[in-house]
This record gives C-alpha cells, sequence and structure tokens, in this order.
C-alpha cells in the first residue's frame, strides 16, 4: 500500500508473475516476497534462474524481488505515493546499489531475450507475451522510480499494455493478463493532458473507472495475479477516497501475510480516513503489541515507524502536543529511518509548529525536511510552508 504495501503500489506497473504455484521455491519465493522478506526471496528466485535457465519467468521475478527490495529499503511501498491528487509524474528517486541495478538490468535483458527468441518460432504463444508484457512493465517501473525517466517508463509500460491486450485476444480466460490493463487505464486516466499527447500514448487516452474495474475482476478471478490485484485496489480505492471498500480487502490480505507490518500501517491510514480515530489507534497498539512480544516479521520493525504511524493519527484528529511529542522521537532518529518517513517527520513537526503558532520552529523544520530529501514530496511541500505558514484545509492534508 508506493503500487505507497502496500506493495503496492508504485506497483503502478507492476505484478508479480505466472504460475507462481507450480514449483515450490516459487512459491516460497512470494511467500517471502509478500511478506517484506526480500533477501530471501531474491535468494529463492536466484537459484530458480540457475535450475530453470531459460525460464523468463525466473528472471522476471528475480527483476521484481530487486526492484521491491530498493522501494522498501526507501519507505516507497506506502499507499501514500498514490493518495490524493499527486500526479504520478512526481515521485522521489531512489538509489539501489551499482550490483542490484546490474543484476536487474541483466534479468530484464535476459528475459526479453528469452520470450522473443520464442515468439521468433510462434508469434501466438500467449506464455511468451505474457512474460515480455510483464518485463517491460517491470523495466517501466524501474524507470519510473529510480532513472525517474518518465516517458521511457510510460513507452514501456504501453508495450506492456499492448502484449498482454494481444494475449487476452488469443485466450480471454488468461485473466492475469488484463492487470496491466487495468493498471494502465488507471494511470494514463490520472496523467496530466500534455502527457496523454505523447505519439506512443495515440488510442490510450486512459479511464480510471475501466481501470479499476478491470482491477475488480481480476481480483475476483485472477489466479497468480489475485493479491496484486487486491493490493492495488486498496491503494487505488484510497486515492479515490472509497476507503469503505480497501478495508475488507486489506483485511484479508493480513490474514494471508502476517508477517507484513506495511499492511497493517496501511489499516492504521484507512481506519485514519474513515474518521476512526479509535480504530485507529488500537491498530496502532495492535503492531506495537505484535513487536514487543516478538512476533516473525516485526522485530526489526523500527519503533519510531510506530511512533509516526500514531502521531500522524493524532496530528490528523488535532491532538497536537502528543503528535508534536511523537514526531520529535520519530525525528531524533530519522537518519537510520527510510528516507520517506524521516522527511514526513519533520514536515509534520513544521506543520504541527504552524498550527501552535510556533513560526520559527515551523520553518527550521521544514528547512530539515529539504536539507534531507530536496527531491522529495516533503521537501516540495516544505518550501510551499516556507513561504506561507500551514493552515489545516481539511483532514488528512
Amino acid at each position: 500500500m508506493n503500487a505507497r504495501i502496500l506493495l503496492i503500489p508504485c506497483l503502478m506497473f507492476g505484478f508479480a508473475g505466472f504460475a507462481r504455484t507450480t514449483h515450490a521455491q516459487l512459491s516460497e519465493g512470494f511467500d517471502h516476497f509478500y511478506n517484506l522478506e526480500y533477501d530471501e526471496a531474491i535468494t529463492a528466485f536466484r537459484e530458480m534462474t540457475h535450475e530453470q535457465p531459460e525460464s523468463a519467468a525466473a528472471r522476471n521475478h528475480l527483476a521484481q524481488a530487486i526492484l521491491y527490495r530498493a522501494m522498501f529499503h526507501a519507505g516507497a511501498l506506502e499507499s501514500e505515493l498514490v493518495s490524493g491528487t499527486n500526479p504520478f509524474l512526481r515521485r522521489p528517486k531512489m538509489n539501489p546499489s551499482p550490483e542490484d541495478e546490474k543484476l536487474f538490468d541483466d534479468s530484464i535483458a535476459r528475459s526479453i531475450s528469452i520470450s522473443e527468441a520464442r515468439l521468433q518460432a510462434d508469434p501466438d504463444e500467449t506464455r511468451a507475451l505474457y512474460e515480455l508484457g510483464v518485463a517491460y512493465g517491470l523495466r517501466a517501473n524501474y524507470n519510473f522510480l529510480v532513472r525517474k525517466a518518465w516517458f521511457d517508463a510510460l513507452r514501456d509500460a504501453t508495450r506492456a499494455r499492448k502484449l498482454h491486450s494481444r494475449v487476452t485476444q488469443l485466450n480471454p480466460r488468461m485473466v492475469d493478463a488484463r492487470l496491466v490493463q487495468g493498471v494502465h487505464d488507471y494511470v494514463v486516466g490520472s496523467l496530466p493532458w500534455h502527457v496523454k499527447m505523447l505519439g506512443f500514448l495515440v488510442g490510450f487516452r486512459g479511464d480510471k473507472a475501466l481501470g479499476i474495474r478491470t482491477l475488480e475482476y481480476v481480483a475476483e478471478h485472477g489466479d497468480v495475479n489475485r493479491i496484486d490485484a487486491q493490493i492495488l485496489l486498496c491503494a487505488l480505492y484510497r486515492r479515490e477516497r472509497d476507503v469503505k471498500r480497501a478495508v475488507p480487502l486489506l483485511l484479508g490480505l493480513i490474514g494471508q501475510f502476517p508477517r507484513n507490518y506495511i499492511l497493517r500501517f496501511e489499516l492504521v491510514q484507512m481506519y485514519s480516513d474513515l474518521g476512526d480515530k479509535k480504530g485507529a489507534l488500537a491498530a496502532v497498539h495492535k503492531i506495537e503489541e505484535m513487536r514487543a512480544a516478538g512476533a516473525f516479521g516485526y522485530t526489526n520493525l523500527p519503533q519510531e515507524k510506530i511512533y509516526y504511524a500514531r502521531g500522524t493519527v493524532q496530528f490528523w484528529y488535532n491532538d497536537l502536543d502528543r503528535a508534536l511529542d511523537n514526531m520529535k522521537r520519530v525525528a531524533a532518529r530519522s537518519g537510520v529511518l527510510d528516507l520517506n518517513t524521516g522527511t514526513y517527520a519533520w514536515l509534520r513537526m513544521g506543520q504541527i509548529y504552524d498550527l501552535k503558532g510556533q513560526r520559527t520552529h515551523a520553518v527550521s523544520a521544514y528547512q530539515t525536511a529539504i536539507r534531507i530529501a530536496p527531491e522529495s514530496d516533503a521537501a516540495r511541500l516544505s518550501k510551499r510552508y516556507l513561504s506561507e505558514p500551514y493552515r489545516r484545509k481539511k483532514q488528512g492534508t
């Protein structure tokens, strides 16, 4: 829930793969993947590439795990990345290691080569068309998030959509291939008009409502992409202010992937959006309990992430003194947190100080957010509030 899990998101052009239940290591790899255990997932998928050197799917799975590990470390999986009215084209850049970047590029290049060779023998082989579309979709995500090559990302996403549209033409029962179509319709439908005029988007004007309906169909009838569709819908329902529909999906995902603490943090935000302060704070308390009890997946969760979640709820509900105390705790350790949480903590502190009429402290907090991550959304907002003090317009802004 960034596609923020949510996994989501920046799941803008993402999808998990094909036939993941047909191989023991694949199932194990995706169990780790959806529970945020990316190192273990990468190990499992690398072993798959050795055992199945001519499998494009194995290369795609490995590339996706590499990308999501980078997103996770950057704090880019929460649904805030796709909530609100922020344009999709404004996203902070991530910086994976040179080794990860090479492994990602090599995996995608090999996947494309394998699929293209199979299509030379049979241009209508649906499996090869599908995996080729997955490879382009993953490269779109990487270009979008890591390289900040927005137009290249949209071009690759359009290629993925065309390939998967061909798959569904050849085999309408292959519901999983509709995921890319749904995401593409929603994303393109959300873009500024001048971006839609690009040549490679001719014929694809996008339709947000159709995109959501397509994702709902995959979430209900899909096979291997059902989970991905559900995760995406949680983020997009929040973006479209239709949070009530997200909560049941989110609760189901928590039951399937109990070690994924980001899902529980998403639940906090969903309850807050619904106006349920008590439910939101209870969800924060549950995370804290699980961490204290040493629950699997929670032992390495920084306490400051919990402070941030609680402080954010308190901020939304005007409990400013308690919110400020929690944000100060986060800010004091921002250097060891993901960049997203650290910078937003300083932004929130500035907003709280403005609401309390302490302008000097507010300016100092905004300046710190800008210094930590100059290209982030938090920095962009902080620059605005340096010029004009923050004033609350409505809950959650």
